[in-house]
């Protein structure tokens, strides 16, 4: 116990960032929370997931096929806690801790010390982009621990090339498979590399045929979603080369002067991939992205807020420095650190703080590498023998800390929370009450999928929602969208002025002040910043 204090401590002071206040910052579940929620309810309850579907390996939801393996881990969190926000993020909050433990795994393996792998854990710890998103139910952020705890199986068998190490970083990596779509292209990359490492270090042997095998056993089932609807519709949902991608392509050929042959050469969709893949790699490397301003996915990272603090830069390009000249299980570290770009540069919307979230921990690893480095280069001619520039180190990140974490929870909630569809909560509590009193309850769409919310806030019983005879619902534009079930009507929110009530009692939400004449307002509901979210009227 003496031994693993500060480690248990760094553990302790994770747990209380990740869990306090965790089902109310952020301020509410979105859309993709419920989805995950209620889906695993529906698991719980009935075996089937919110479509009728029994234990699928991917869950259609919206159509946007969410992986499985977060949402089967979240139904014993529901049976114990019940479904709500805590239960439903819970498997991410202790994925977040969980980082934080490899993060001084592989710091162990890796550095002579271990207070370097305390500083890796800790850096881990107070992360801005560890943190946040394991406040989030993401299923990223539990690929993220499954890849990096693969990683610490492959290194420590790198190292000792004996045991189970690498069975059970074939399990890991592939869980991760069922857990993030990123781990899909980072997996085989990693595999090829590895593979490249141990046949130059002559440890390809009959040791390596199970645990091949095994990791076979976990690819089999996941190869059909690569040609069936599912895998066609997620590629949709976040493909560089779109239509409009396309119709760029035939505008350029059209309105070049080049000769035909090259035009083709020039303008087509490899070269346009690699161009835009390329554009993307690199604004997902850029300082000013990492150590600034971070994205612009307000559900993925504080807005104008760091990734990863500047104080650490130079200490992450020592590392890298450091481990150019270094081990083989040093190396995995920085192919790790330049491959965890890929799955982000060759899909839309780069730079994306979610889809490199497989990167970490290697960032603080490398930066405890570079100090370590640093601190042997120094601690010869140093009269505090390189102990003042992990004091600093830690006091400057603890003081970037603070910053944002009071932003956190001053700036974001109340600036932020119409990004996570606040005010469903309370509109669906609200009918709850009072579902007796209408024979007709009308929803806008305004702020997408209202159903999800009202079947997780009730919550709604999912046998009687599977075979639901009023239940309405086309598929188009990659989508499953839901007209109506039970007493419900859903309509888009350009519609409102059109809903007119064919019954005695009807009740209606829709966004502020739209509405026609014929009905009664009785209340509104805002967001935490004061603007109005949803108007409730009944009929006149």
């Amino acid at each position: 116990m003496k031994k693993h204090f500060f480690l248990i401590l760094i553990l302790v002071f994770s747990a209380f960032f990740r869990f306090y206040e965790l089902g109310n910052n952020p301020p509410s579940l979105n859309w993709d929370e419920v989805s995950h929620g209620y889906n695993a309810y529906s698991i719980l309850k009935t075996g089937r997931d919110e479509w009728g579907a029994r234990f699928p390996l991917i869950f259609r939801a919206y159509g946007d096929y969410k992986l499985p393996l977060y949402i089967y881990l979240t139904v014993p969190g529901i049976a114990v806690l019940g479904l709500n926000a805590f239960s439903i993020r819970l498997i991410s909050a202790l994925s977040g801790i969980g980082l934080v433990l490899v993060a001084y795994l592989i710091g162990e393996k890796i550095t002579s010390s271990k207070k370097y792998a305390l500083l890796a854990a800790f850096l881990t710890a107070v992360s801005p982009w560890s943190l946040f998103v394991s406040r989030v139910a993401l299923e990223a952020n539990l690929a993220a621990f499954l890849f990096s705890l693969g990683v610490y199986f492959s290194i420590s068998w790198i190292k000792e090339p004996k045991g189970n190490h690498l069975t059970l970083a074939m399990i890991c990596w592939g869980l991760s498979l069922y857990a993030y779509n990123s781990a899909r292209i980072l997996v085989p990359l990693f595999l090829f590399f590895f593979l490249i490492l141990i046949i130059k270090k002559k440890l390809l042997g009959k040791e390596s045929i199970v645990p091949a095998i095994l990791f076979l056993v976990f690819l089999l089932p996941l190869l059909p979603q690569f040609f069936n609807q599912s895998g066609k519709a997620r590629f949709g949902l976040v493909s560089l080369i779109d239509q409009g991608t396309v119709n760029k392509i035939i505008e350029l050929r059209q309105s070049s002067k080049l000769p035909a042959n090259l035009s083709r050469l020039l303008y087509n969709r490899p070269s346009f991939l690699v161009f835009y893949s390329l554009q993307n790699y690199f604004s997902n490397l850029s300082p000013y992205y990492l150590f600034f301003r971070g994205g612009s996915h307000y559900q993925f990272s504080l807005p104008d807020h760091e990734l990863l603090y500047l104080v650490t830069l130079p200490f992450v390009i020592a590392g890298i420095l450091k481990v150019l000249k270094g081990r083989a299980e040093e190396k995995v570290l920085l192919f790790w650190f330049l491959a965890a770009f890929l799955p982000s540069a060759i899909t839309r919307d780069a730079p994306h703080a979610l889809r490199t979230i497989l990167i970490l921990p290697a960032p603080m690893l490398l930066t405890a590498l570079g100090l370590e480095w640093i601190d042997k280069k120094i601690t010869p001619r140093s009269v505090f023998k390189g102990k003042l520039l992990l004091v600093v180190l830690v006091f400057s990140v603890l003081v970037s800390f603070g910053e944002w974490w009071k932003d956190y929870w001053q700036i974001y909630p109340k600036t932020y929370s119409w990004a996570w569809q606040y005010g469903y909560k309370e509109a669906v509590l609200f009918i709850k009450e009072n579902y007796s009193r209408y024979s007709r309850i009308f929803f806008t769409k305004k702020y997408g999928e209202p159903h999800e919310f009202i079947l997780s806030y009730f919550p709604w019983e999912p046998a009687r929602y599977q075979t639901d005879p009023n239940k309405v619902w086309d598929y188009h534009a990659n989508w499953y969208w839901l007209d109506s079930f039970d007493k419900f009507v859903f309509f888009n929110d350009w519609e409102a002025g059109k809903i007119k009530c064919q019954n005695s009692n009807c009740l209606l939400l829709t966004s502020s002040g739209n509405y026609s004449s014929g009905w009664h307002k009785i209340k509104t509901i805002n967001f935490l910043d004061g603007q109005p979210a949803f108007d409730i009227l009944e009929n006149e």
